[in-house]
């Protein structure tokens, strides 16, 4: 778990402050409710412990006016741990029980119809296993119409909009569920229901969501923002956040962790042995070692979309070794140039009985590290000072750094082979070929690359690939972002935005292919062969 925003309180029986009783009237009506599902006496609501202290902390606390003090959640939980039963509930304390408004407007928001059709199937399930719930509503549910509860002596209902229903601006909530925002496409239904949420003087946002991926989207901001909050870095009481997360250092495989980021295990949900299952999947499998984490640890991972490896296994590698040691032993460099902005590099791989070990070199322009370090969040600025990255002049790299870098290291090593993408080495291959040194080229297309990602990725899951912990290395891996063809093979590294670099994980597939096929006395090109048509991307 992450201890700094861990909502000990729900777990440490401290007292909740209640002057109006509106906490325990809550408590006491969501017990009145039914569920179908529900395996107690008469189907009744099954409230737990820990929701229940999550009940009373969202509707007990009160301003002098009366008005809730609570006016945002934020409930970052496990799949598996019923937040939709309970979101549904609180949408119905909102629409017919005693947080209700007359002509009140509650809104389910998700990102796709189907998405948004599971909370209302929660909600529409409490009302019909209530005759007395079924009388005093209108549920409607027809196929491809919208979706509603309406309570009509007050006016009230419950509705659902989705992000692919188009605009929703115009609209004046008292409640809302935000539903798996880390799947949400954009902002735009966001801003159009919190501003909506910002036109009444006591509206309730309730966003319920596993982890995410990236930290390029909404969900990661407005988890961040709570996370501020739960460490007291901001003092915001309206805010009140329900982070149920791991660390990224912990053991994953721990039975303890699991109980503690999962509270509903304690009460029999989700399934402890389906868990032990994934886990042993896990073992095996990067993706469902991914999905462990994300969805049943609720570990925020790298990147947005389809990572390249799992930076666990990736940092597996880092132990430091001695760069002099190697100085008699065969080398292969691998170089990434940028055509203007981006950072370049050079890795030197080299493959001993223990796997490949890579030694990367890094530069940067000077005038664009400022821009780099405000689009990417990385410490360019300290990564320079610590000598990790080299700066050259100007708002452009100069690429007779990296020329004099590589004629150093072919000094210093036994370099068989400097691979170039020959699109952008103008500037340097020229002079190199002049001095007589080993200048290969690498062009940057599929048949080429495919197999360079297929032997790092192969050395990386394997623990072949030793890259002595190098942050700015690192950040490159953890940018990736992958498409992968119909059976799973990497055509294409990508990354996720502009500022993002991923060169020197580029230059390390580079450098360990060439190595790979230099130690085999094979060439590059032949390891696509004929296989490269059923690797290739479909669409």
């Amino acid at each position: 778990m992450t201890a700094k925003t861990y909502p000990h309180w729900i777990y440490d029986s401290s007292p909740i402050d209640d002057p109006l009783g509106h906490g325990e009237r809550a408590v006491r009506f969501l017990r009145l409710l039914k569920h179908p599902k529900s395996i107690l006496p008469k189907h009744a609501f099954q409230l737990d412990e820990w929701q229940e202290r999550i009940v009373r902390r969202i509707y007990g606390p009160r301003h002098e006016d009366g008005s809730r003090v609570v006016k945002t959640v934020v409930l970052l939980l496990p799949r598996g741990n019923r937040k939709t039963s309970l979101s549904a509930a609180l949408a119905m304390l909102h629409t017919i029980g005693p947080e209700k408004v007359p002509e009140g407007e509650c809104i389910f928001a998700a990102a796709d119809r189907k998405q948004a059709n599971i909370a209302f199937k929660e909600a529409t399930g409490i009302i019909r296993t209530d005759k007395r719930l079924v009388a005093a509503t209108r549920v409607y549910d027809a196929h491809n119409s919208a979706k509603k509860i309406s309570y009509p002596k007050e006016g009230s209902y419950l509705e659902v909009i989705s992000g692919d229903a188009g605009p929703q601006h115009g609209r004046t909530p008292a409640f809302v569920l935000a539903d798996e925002i880390h799947i949400w496409p954009n902002r735009y239904m966001w801003e159009a229901l919190t501003t909506g949420l910002d036109k009444t003087d006591n509206p309730l946002l309730v966003v319920a969501t596993t982890a995410g991926r990236g930290q390029d989207n909404l969900a990661w901001e407005v988890i961040e923002d709570a996370r501020k909050v739960a460490r007291n870095e901001v003092d915001d009481p309206s805010i009140l956040p329900i982070l149920f997360e791991t660390d990224r250092d912990a053991d994953w495989r721990d039975e303890d962790l699991w109980h503690e980021v999962n509270p509903g295990l304690r009460h029999g949900y989700p399934s402890i042995e389906g868990f032990r299952r994934h886990a042993k999947r896990a073992e095996r499998s990067v993706g469902e070692r991914q999905s462990l984490l994300q969805l049943k640890l609720n570990m925020w991972l790298d990147t947005a979309t389809d990572p390249f490896v799992d930076m666990m296994v990736y940092d597996q590698g880092k132990k430091a070794f001695d760069l002099d040691a190697l100085k008699e032993e065969p080398c292969w460099l691998g170089v990434d140039l940028s055509s203007k902005i981006d950072l370049s590099v050079i890795v030197a791989a080299w493959r001993l009985a223990e796997g490949y070990f890579v030694r990367p070199w890094f530069f940067i322009p000077e005038d664009n590290i400022d821009d780099r370090e405000d689009g990417s969040g990385a410490t360019y600025r300290q990564w320079v000072d610590e000598g990790l990255v080299t700066a050259t002049p100007g708002n452009v790299i100069d690429h007779r750094f990296i020329r004099d870098k590589i004629v150093e290291l072919n000094e210093g090593f036994r370099i068989n082979e400097i691979a170039f993408d020959p699109a952008l080495a103008q500037g340097v291959q020229p002079d190199l070929l002049d001095m007589g040194l080993p200048v290969v080229d690498m062009p940057q297309r599929p048949s080429v690359m495919m197999p360079a990602y297929h032997e790092l990725e192969r050395a990386i899951l394997g623990g072949e690939f030793h890259h002595g912990g190098n942050q700015v290395l690192r950040h490159c891996f953890g940018n990736v972002v992958v498409r992968r063809s119909d059976l799973g093979h990497v055509v294409k590294f990508g990354k996720p935005k502009l500022w993002l670099s991923i060169d020197g994980a580029v230059a390390a597939a580079m450098a360990v292919q060439r190595c790979a096929a230099g130690n085999s006395n094979r060439s590059s090109y032949d390891d696509a062969g004929d296989d490269f048509e059923n690797w290739a991307y479909a669409g």
